[in-house]
């Protein structure tokens, strides 16, 4: 039994549920006045009290004085304002003179809450148990004791130490209550039976000091931790290096948030959106984050325990997990359990990490025409793998990764290169590639400190010792080396030109450089002395002086002149810093919001983000176009209570609080103005309770997600209440006979126990409290082998007797048909609670559905107004056609009109003028003819034109016939449809053509010709024309 509940609950179980309650979370408080209220709830740092928050005032409570805990809502204070519904997330801590009640969110974290919790509790014990310990005892009875923390699982072992001619009979009455607390536990599923006889057996390697639970503890899968608050905000002044402190994650950036690196668990296939401010990274279990790294579309972290978590876009392999799928959630790496790692390092498609002890593991995709894997061959790697090669036998001490190349450095003051070397990147003198990594042989003799990994180009910081100091104590001063592509002037030498060995950038001689850092095209360098120096491209304001050039380094001035830089991290094209006084700025491309300020904007200086102003980051890192931060987890303060959660508006007489009855967390009316009827912690499921947008948000996805089957659950706990009645009669009927036979070896021992050690007889009440003691109805074996004068037994059921020895009553235990007479009441309470749960629902169902009403009616209205506006615009368009068309109609009417007035005025002109009989003016009219007819043709190609024209064209064709009365006179006539002819009036009575004109809608060119040439000699003839 042991052995299964260490495989269930491990160390790591334990130690993450402990983390949990150090960070904390908003629990529903019931007190002996009062409804019950939201309350922040913290473990204290040395795990020695409970801390909470009512009101302005901090209370705490000490796990020393805790007696107990009992799960569910079994105290008088529970009883005042009882919910059914949150049995299983409930708790409560039973002290002397009072008792602390409370309702968590769901049953996960009560879970953590009731093991962390218990587990602390139990070491108090322990620790005060083992100081009042006999002397007879033996060292060699005694366990070893643990190092730093020891499992509860383990320590509660050493309760049982007794002297070993006791141990037999015990453990065997241990088994046999065991089984009683088991059959006369509340009726429930078998998984539910078993871990209650399980984990709450007197003898069994579980804390005596818990009741009979009613909480689901799972016995296969490991802990899910549920995080029901937000994280809190710390206070004010510089960062103090704190180990023992825990670390939140915040991220901002590229598909940050409901993206593949949002944490938030939605659909991979959605549209993905970035976050503009900083947001907290959620993940299903508590991360104690140390330290993180970020690539271009996957983030990994080591916490505390050295423990590798990824999450992100899984191509290639290089989250780790040992497949190609994406991770949305932070994901534990257990292929390299209990190695403890410390540093960590991203490309675009392959990760790196270090090991305590000095070993260098690298994963990911492989199959780049390189190796960046440094395994000597080109195969990708989905599980992390240990590089060895030249490294063998060294001790790492900083790795970085680029997209395609990565730099190691040994303690020992060695670097080595390994991948693409097409650029010269590896700084082997020449452009050839490496597939296992190799010494760069020119810094051979110098130490290097750090290294960083740019596109195509490498940076280091080398120790340089100062010849003129010789005779002083620290003479050395790290130098800035920099190989690889410059063409951007990234290298800072000066020039663009493309370096195949590490050459020392002259500008930064007189610093003492402690860092670097690599973004494509740009390198950052920091000084000892807090100050930054950029070098590189200019493209996006990255280097944080709008007037550099980027050939040599210059300092970054600005918001940061005054201030001491003491991290820097840098992504492709923008820059991060973190100061003394824990402030990040940032600048350079913001597009995606990876500078967190708000918006897409360009930043060419430094800009803190003031979103971070109140916490206190102790770490910072860059992806490709995101950024991330490690900030210390602080206890909050009484002052925080007073302002709202979501706008930081302090509350007034007009801006009243708030409980978001999901988070818990305090708000104003206006960003709690939402409701949802799934609320974790709302009074009544049937109703909708107020929560925050967050929670609404999330709330909202949850439900479309995963939609609820009432029919399905109906249905199934309809076909459960119909087994019940036969299932708990085999099964009760079963486990008392197998009790029996249990309780009669156990007689013959006790009888054997008694004559050796000449105890007192046991009286034979059945309900004597000290024998059989109660707590609210519930069994509870309290009898310990380290309680003083333990000869208490169990409480059995009254329908059973028992022999006690020395008592003289004799045992009969009961016969099947009495087992069945109780079988009644029982069904009865399993019917009634059934129905109950069937009840409860079919109105969450109802409620349910009822929503669904209410949506699809706003769906409904929000269409028909669509619908509405959209008549509406088809009928002012509909009108402005007709009036369009009318204006058509109207118009081809005028032209019509002044056509036929045009004819009439032509046919006039030619009778009024007057016929010459010189023929010498022949030639002058036939050019006059000439003009005239251009003006023709003017006249006819503007009498096509629209009705805003016609007034010009009817003055044009006025003052064109004026013109034509003092010429010979000529008309036009129509042969045939399409055929027009212009004749002009000879004195001797004939007519001469002057012109023939053909209509290009019933003509074309080559039909036009063949008409004349068939109807030419008819025409004339017809109208008198003289043919010369």
């Amino acid at each position: 039994m042991a052995d299964s509940l260490r495989t269930s609950f491990s160390e790591r179980d334990v130690e993450q549920a402990i983390t949990s309650l150090k960070k904390g979370s908003y629990l529903l408080k019931y007190g002996r006045r009062g409804k019950p209220k939201f309350c922040p709830f913290q473990l204290t740092s040395d795990e020695s009290a409970l801390v909470w928050y009512s009101g302005k005032e901090e209370k705490q409570i000490k796990l020393s004085q805790v007696l107990r805990i009992v799960p569910g809502q079994r105290t008088p204070t529970f009883k005042r304002y009882p919910r059914p519904e949150k049995e299983y997330q409930s708790f409560s801590l039973i002290c002397p003179d009072r008792s602390l009640d409370l309702i968590c969110k769901d049953k996960d974290e009560a879970e953590v809450w009731v093991v962390g919790l218990k587990s602390l509790i139990t070491r108090v014990k322990v620790s005060k148990w083992k100081t009042t310990i006999k002397p007879e005892i033996t060292s060699a009875e005694c366990p070893t004791p643990h190092a730093r923390r020891v499992s509860p699982f383990v320590t509660i072992l050493d309760q049982v130490i007794q002297p070993s001619n006791e141990t037999s009979t015990q453990t065997r009455l241990g088994k046999v209550f065991s089984d009683i607390v088991a059959i006369t536990a509340p009726p429930s599923n078998n998984n539910q039976t078993e871990a209650s006889g399980n984990l709450f057996c007197p003898f069994s390697p579980t804390p005596a000091n818990v009741e009979n639970s009613n909480l689901r503890f799972s016995t296969n899968d490991p802990f899910r931790l549920s995080l029901s608050s937000a994280v809190s905000t710390s206070s004010h002044g510089s960062y103090h290096e704190d180990f023992d402190a825990l670390g939140d994650v915040f991220v901002w950036g590229e598909s940050i948030s409901d993206g593949v690196l949002s944490g938030t668990g939605n659909s991979l296939n959605s549209t993905t959106e970035d976050a503009l401010l900083p947001k907290a990274l959620e993940s299903t279990i508590v991360l104690d984050a140390q330290n993180i790294a970020c690539g271009k579309c996957h983030a990994v972290l080591v916490t505390k325990q050295g423990e590798i978590f990824s999450w992100g876009e899984g191509k290639g392999g290089k989250l780790g997990h040992g497949l190609e799928t994406d991770a949305q959630k932070p994901k534990f790496i257990s292929s390299v359990r209990g190695l403890g790692f410390k540093s960590l390092a991203c490309g675009d498609f392959h990760t790196c990490a270090i090991t305590q002890s000095g070993d260098l593991y690298s994963w990911g995709d492989g199959t780049h025409n390189v190796d960046l894997l440094g395994h000597g061959n080109e195969s990708s790697c989905w599980i992390p793998k240990r590089v060895t090669g030249d490294l063998q036998g060294l001790y790492v001490s900083d790795v970085a990764c680029g997209p395609w190349h990565t730099a190691v450095v040994a303690s020992s003051g060695q670097l080595f290169t390994f991948g693409d070397g097409t650029f010269g990147a590896l700084g082997h003198g020449d452009r050839r590639s490496t597939s296992v990594p190799r010494e760069v042989e020119s810094l051979i003799g110098l130490i290097v400190t750090k290294v960083a990994c740019g596109v195509w180009h490498t940076a280091a910081v080398v120790e340089v010792t100062n010849e003129a100091s010789e005779a002083e104590v620290d003479s050395s001063r790290g130098q800035v080396f920099t190989w690889g592509d410059g063409e951007k002037g990234q290298l800072g030498h000066g020039d663009n030109d493309t370096k195949l060995l590490p050459e020392c950038v002259i500008s930064l001689t007189n610093e003492n450089i402690c860092q670097v850092a690599c973004g494509h095209s740009l390198t950052v360098s920091r000084t000892s002395r807090g100050h930054v120096y950029t070098m590189g491209s200019t493209a996006y304001g990255q280097l944080g002086n709008p007037t550099a050039k980027g050939n040599f380094p210059e300092r970054v001035e600005g918001d940061i002149v005054e201030a001491s830089v003491e991290e820097i991290a840098c992504g492709s094209y923008h820059v991060a810093v973190l100061t003394s006084k824990s402030e990040i700025y940032t600048w350079g491309k913001g597009l995606n919001g990876q500078l967190g300020h708000g918006n897409v904007e360009n930043k060419r200086e430094p800009a803190v983000v003031g979103f971070l102003r109140e916490k206190q980051v102790k770490a910072i890192t860059c992806g490709s176009n995101f950024t991330a931060v490690i900030c210390v987890h602080k206890w909050v303060p009484g002052s925080e209570h007073s302002l709202c959660a979501g706008c930081r508006n302090p509350f007034n007489f007009r801006r009243k609080r708030h409980n978001c009855y999901n988070c818990g967390l305090v708000f104003c009316k206006v960003c709690s103005s939402r409701k949802s009827l799934r609320a974790a912690l709302a009074p009544d499921m049937n109703k909708p309770y107020r929560v925050c947008y967050g929670c609404f948000t999330k709330l909202k996805k949850s439900r479309e997600s995963s939609p609820s089957t009432p029919t399905s659950r109906t249905r199934k706990l309809l076909n459960m209440r119909k087994s019940t009645d036969v299932s708990e009669r085999d099964s009760l009927t079963q486990k008392f006979l197998s009790v029996n036979a249990r309780l009669s070896s156990a007689d013959s021992s006790l009888h054997y126990s008694e004559r050796r050690h000449h105890r007192r007889d046991l009286k034979p009440e059945v309900n004597n409290s000290n024998v059989f003691p109660s707590m609210n109805g519930s069994l509870q074996p309290v009898g310990s082998p380290f309680s003083k004068g333990s000869t208490a037994l169990p409480k059995i059921p009254k329908n059973m007797m028992v022999k006690i020895p020395g008592s003289g009553m004799s045992s009969r235990t009961t016969s099947p048909v009495s087992v069945k007479s109780t079988s009644p009441r029982r069904s009865y309470e399993v019917a009634a609670a059934e129905s109950k749960q069937l009840k409860d629902s079919f109105n969450q169902d109802m409620a349910g559905l009822k929503e669904q009403v209410e949506q699809l009616a706003s769906k409904a209205h929000q269409l028909e107004e669509e619908l509405e506006k959209t008549k509406r615009q088809l009928k002012v368009v509909t009108a402005m056609a007709a009036d369009e068309a009318e204006e058509n109609r109207s118009a081809k009417e005028v032209i019509r009109s002044l056509t036929t007035q045009l004819k009439e005025m032509a046919e006039k002109q030619s009778q009024k003028d007057s016929i010459s009989t010189n023929s010498k003016h022949t030639d002058k009219e036939k050019s006059e003819t000439v003009t005239q007819t251009s003006n023709q043709t003017h006249i006819r190609s503007m009498v096509s034109q629209d009705s805003q024209n016609e007034n010009n064209l009817t003055s044009k064709s006025f003052a064109n016939g004026h013109r034509k009365q003092n010429d010979k006179p000529e008309k036009v006539v129509q042969d045939e449809p399409g055929v027009y002819l212009t004749l002009l009036s000879l004195p001797g009575g004939g007519t001469e053509l002057k012109r023939v004109r053909f209509s290009r809608k019933q003509f074309t060119e080559e039909q036009a010709e063949k008409w004349w040439g068939e109807n030419g000699a008819k025409v004339c003839e017809r109208h008198n024309i003289l043919v010369s």
